[in-house]
């Protein structure tokens, strides 16, 4: 796929974009879900190498095909790791799928009642080593956890910093400023959100465009807006917690929005599993949240 072949597929394709980005704080968790102990590592290096056969496993199945699955976020040492014999961003292109790259670097701790981006360096020679690689976007995500307006525009300030970055090295930047769902007053917080989004797209130059990962709203359509907003390339979901069920009936209620789930794409998925298990399971998954993605109520 040429970059400009990719971008239709994003912004057009009738599917969803999977997470498959989990760093180093949260592998540990990754691999327990997935049926594989801490004790059955004893480095960093070697847990990597379980959760990147986990990966391979998931892009290798049949079911993992661009047919469903337009796009896909990677951790660094995927992308920059092989699947059967190619670059990790190369296998995904061969199956018809737009390789994301994951950029942040974790959060700060939480101050006015969201959780910042911490420091990226070195992150422009990361952008052209993506490039290199045929990656057509990144993803950087923070956190909302209270409606503090002035906390909710600096995080989305700073998301768009970031993004500004990522643009001026031809690459498409997915926003993730999340919504905890947990918390108290969930609906202001999306609605402060969607303000401070619109604010910060009017700066946008003409031509340019983002796209934007945000938590499933408390209030269905509220982001409808943000939909068709002509410096939007395209918005998708993030599960946040939700099960696949839950993630799946709630964003069918929102137009125009698209999955980019990760533990609810994965939380049936064993190493235990033959290979035929494996398949019939992400197979049901695919197909449960491609029809959540298309299939709006």
């Amino acid at each position: 796929m040429t970059n400009e072949e990719m971008r239709a597929k994003i912004a057009e394709g009738r599917g969803f974009i999977a997470a498959l980005d989990q760093s180093g704080g949260s592998t540990p968790k990754a691999l327990k879900g997935y049926g594989i102990e801490e004790s059955a590592w004893s480095s960093d290096e070697q847990m990597f190498d379980l959760i990147h056969k986990m990966r391979s496993r998931i892009i290798t199945s049949p079911c993992f095909s661009g047919d469903k699955v337009i796009g896909a976020i990677l951790f660094e040492r995927t992308m920059e790791g092989t699947v059967d014999g190619k670059p990790t961003p190369q296998a995904l292109i061969d199956k018809g799928i737009v390789p994301f790259l994951k950029i942040d670097k974790g959060l700060e701790d939480e101050e006015n009642c969201v959780q910042m981006m911490k420091p990226m360096p070195g992150l422009d020679a990361l952008l052209d080593r993506a490039r290199g690689l045929g990656v057509f976007g990144t993803k950087e995500r923070s956190v909302i956890n209270l409606a503090n307006e002035a906390g909710i525009a600096v995080l989305v300030a700073q998301q768009f910093q970031v993004a500004a970055q990522v643009l001026a090295h031809g690459l498409v930047p997915i926003i993730e400023p999340e919504v905890n769902i947990k918390s108290a007053d969930r609906a202001e917080c999306d609605a402060l959100l969607l303000a401070a989004i619109r604010e910060e797209l009017d700066h946008l130059a003409e031509g340019q465009q983002v796209m934007l990962k945000l938590s499933i709203p408390a209030t269905a359509g509220l982001f409808d807006p943000l939909v068709d907003h002509p410096k939007v390339l395209r918005v998708v979901a993030l599960s946040g917690g939700f099960s696949r069920d839950e993630a799946c009936a709630e964003l069918a209620k929102n137009r125009g929005m698209i999955a980019s789930f990760s533990r609810a794409l994965l939380s049936d998925l064993r190493d235990q599993m033959s290979d035929e298990e494996f398949d019939r399971s992400l197979g049901g998954a695919i197909d449960q949240i491609g029809r959540a993605s298309m299939i709006k109520v």
